[in-house]
Order: C-alpha cells, then structure tokens, then sequence
C-alpha cells in the first residue's frame, strides 16, 4: 500500500473507533422510554426514529423522511408504519416508503429509502444492531450468563456523559480508582492501595485483575467482545448490606464522538425468597448508593482534560485500558479494510 492510502486508511480507522465500532449490538435506550410516540435519538452519530408497532414491536429507522429530509421522529406512530409530519409520507418498518398521500401515484411507494435497524428488546433496554457496510445482517444476540440465567436477577442503571465512549471504558478498565475515588463507597470502601495486576484470555476476551486480592473491592473486570461489547465484574457488599458479592455487566454506547451514554445492569445470584429481599433491599437501600458511585465516576470522567488520552503518563495498572485500546483500534482497522479494499484508498 503506497503511503497516501495507508495514512487515508489510518484516519478513517482512528475516525470509526472514536465515534464506534460497527458489527456490534448496542443498547439505545431504556424500554420504557419507548411509547407510542416516536421517538428521536442519536447513536454512534446516527438519527434513528424508535416507534412500538400495534403489538408493541419496536421499530426502528433512520430519522429521515426521504422525500425533504424531515425528522420522522416529529410524525405520527400509525402502528406498523410511521407518518412525515411534514407532508405525511408514511414509511415501514423495513425502511420501504408505504404511501405518499399527496400523490394518487409515486414511484417512490415500495421502495426502500432508508436504513433499518434490527431491534432486540432485553432486560429493561432497547438493543440495536449497527452494521457495517457489507454487514447489515446481524449476528446472533448474546449477552454475560448473568444477564439470561434464571439464577441470577438485576436491575439497569443508565447515565448519559459528556465524553468520548472510550473514556466510558477506560475507566470501567481501572482497577484502582475503586480503592480511592469510591473510598467511602458501601462496596469499595476496603482493600490494598498497591496492587500488581495480571491480564489473562477468556474464550469472549479478557479479564484484568488484581494479583492476590479477590472478593475485597472492585478486584477483577472481564472485558468481552463478540456480538456486543460489554464489561463483567463483581465487588462485595458490607456485611450490613448483606454481604457476598453482586455483578454488574456494563455496556458503553456512543452517541457522538464527544458524548455516550453507559447501561450497568446490577446483579445478584439469588433464588425464591432470597431473591425477593434482595429486590426489595436494593430498591428501598442499595440503589441510591450505586447511583453515588455512578455519579463520581461521571464527575471525574467528564471533567479530564481535553483531549486527554494524548497527554497521558501510563504506568502498569493501566495495563488493562491499553490492552482494550488495542483491541478496538485494531477492529476499526479490520472494518474500515473490509468496506474500503486498499486500491481504493
């Protein structure tokens, strides 16, 4: 590759792993924002309109109507199709224009004019499929055991951040900010100040964990790549919580290259009535506090300097962070190769 394709080619890579990795499935937003009224977001810089069909279906396509470019999220949920508010070109599910009803005729009924998205509605949140060109059929959806087994029972958390999605990770990927930034924490109030740390393979990726600490903070974090990008860990409760240990499984999406918003799921493996007190104790105790510690890593996160991964001082407990950078640079890489072959560059 001569060099003016290759540097082409590295832009385009470092462009599509800051604004987000394609092939993938993401969250998009919790169910029960998602009513009878469309409704008009942005993810991974796209303008999707979501919309439930008369079954309760979510459907979801661009945010565009295709006859003057109108957001389709301003219309009119009409069940399995969604009316332009503009002049009331009514489009499926499917992306395909049903009818235009200015016109007695139009060649623009039947065709396909926009983008869809194949939808999976799981755990309290909407998912997504964002493919990649070449790649709009998705892969099978699968999620951590945590989120599908009947042993275990959770509850989402979701905060919007004012940040670049990978700084959302960065920091699910640092072990020790538990030890000082959520030193008051119910959770991660103990454990050493120093650690070594280790990186070993998982059949999914990776888990990045502190050298002879377990079940004492915020210990040990996998990070999984297949048909989502999702994080796994656990931390322990105060004996007065009720001690053991609960899960959390996070997911990072982006909704532009300076903002994103973060899904944790928190978990606890528990049956009958253990699981019923469980809920209750989280919803009436434990959520506040959870939603503290959240909040402190929003406050940090949002307030790094400007572009801050280029002034960094990394030492080995950021192992783990940079292990995941590279893994998703060299995705970008394998995406943006795939849909632009190098003669084209």
């Amino acid at each position: 590759m001569n060099p003016i394709a290759e540097e082409r080619l590295a832009l385009a890579a470092a462009a599509r792993v800051e604004t987000g990795l394609r092939n993938l499935w993401y969250p998009v937003t919790p169910s029960y924002m998602v009513r009878d009224t469309p409704l008009g977001i942005t993810r991974l810089s796209e303008n999707i309109v979501l919309w439930r069909d008369r079954a309760g279906v979510v459907r979801a396509v661009e945010d565009r109507c295709p006859h003057r470019g109108a957001r389709l999220s301003l219309g009119w949920n009409l069940g399995e199709k969604i009316a332009c508010w503009y002049h009331g070109v009514e489009i499926d599910g499917e992306g395909k224009v049903v009818d235009v009803p200015a016109l007695e005729t139009s060649q623009l009924v039947g065709k396909k004019c926009l983008r869809s998205y194949p939808v999976v509605e799981y755990g309290g949140a909407i998912f997504l499929w964002f493919g990649s060109a070449g790649q709009e059929e998705p892969t099978s959806f699968s999620l951590p055991e945590e989120m599908t087994s009947e042993e275990y029972s959770g509850f989402l958390c979701m905060q919007n951040w004012k940040c670049n999605y990978r700084y959302a990770i960065d920091n699910v990927m640092d072990l020790m900010h538990g030890t000082y930034l959520h030193s008051n924490s119910h959770s991660m109030a103990e454990g050493d100040k120093k650690a070594e740390m280790a990186i070993r393979s998982t059949e999914r990726g990776m888990i990045f964990e502190k050298v002879g600490q377990r079940g004492v903070n915020f210990d040990w974090v996998e990070f999984g790549h297949g048909s989502s990008m999702w994080m796994r860990l656990s931390v322990p409760y105060r004996p007065q919580y009720g001690g053991g240990e609960f899960f959390i499984v996070g997911f990072v999406t982006p909704v532009d290259d300076a903002n994103c918003q973060v899904y944790f799921w928190r978990i606890r493996k528990s049956r009958g009535f253990e699981r019923n007190v469980w809920r209750f104790l989280y919803r009436n105790r434990l959520e506040g506090l959870h939603w503290d510690v959240l909040e402190q890593d929003r406050v940090v996160i949002e307030s790094l300097a400007r572009h801050a991964r280029n002034q960094e001082n990394l030492y080995s407990h950021d192992l783990g962070l940079v292990r995941v950078r590279r893994v998703m640079e060299k995705l970008a890489r394998e995406q943006v190769e795939a849909e632009h072959p190098p003669a084209l560059f």
